[in-house]
């Protein structure tokens, strides 16, 4: 599996924002079917849900995010992987013992990235600047 997608990433793909062409545009490039894990659903729906929140999106867009992203599931274009845990969660500590007191990250930077590695990605698709940071200094090549 050569690339891993994080929550701002997805949801660039599932509702607007303002560098979604840079986004989609890796998406159509795309030739393997982007890892989609529980994490992945839990994040990004909430992540949906308060973009409605903030008035950013309305309730029929989460709607529709939530059909196309099912759609996407239903026709491969992500692809539901379960999590190994307990190597996620070793890596994610070494990652941090590494990294967090110098680069300052989050727990959810961690995991994203730890299951990036435990998955055998080689790229790491992000917006996120700290998790942009953190997947580098892992040894992941960052996108888009």
């Amino acid at each position: 599996m050569p690339a891993y997608a994080d929550t701002s990433f997805l949801a660039r793909i599932y509702t607007p924002h303002a560098d979604s062409g840079e986004a989609l545009a890796w998406m159509q490039r795309a030739r393997e079917a982007l890892p989609f894990t529980p994490l992945h659903r839990h994040e990004l729906r909430n992540a949906i849900r308060l973009r409605v929140f903030r008035r950013e999106i309305s309730a029929e867009q989460r709607k529709e995010a939530f059909r196309e992203l099912d759609a996407d599931l239903a026709d491969a274009i992500l692809a539901h992987i379960t999590i190994p845990w307990t190597d996620t969660f070793r890596e994610a500590e070494d990652l941090a013992a590494a990294h967090t007191e110098t680069l300052g990250v989050r727990s959810f930077d961690l995991l994203h990235v730890a299951l990036a590695m435990t998955l055998g990605a080689t790229e790491f698709l992000t917006f996120d600047a700290r998790q942009a940071v953190l997947a580098k200094a892992a040894g992941l090549k960052v996108k888009p």
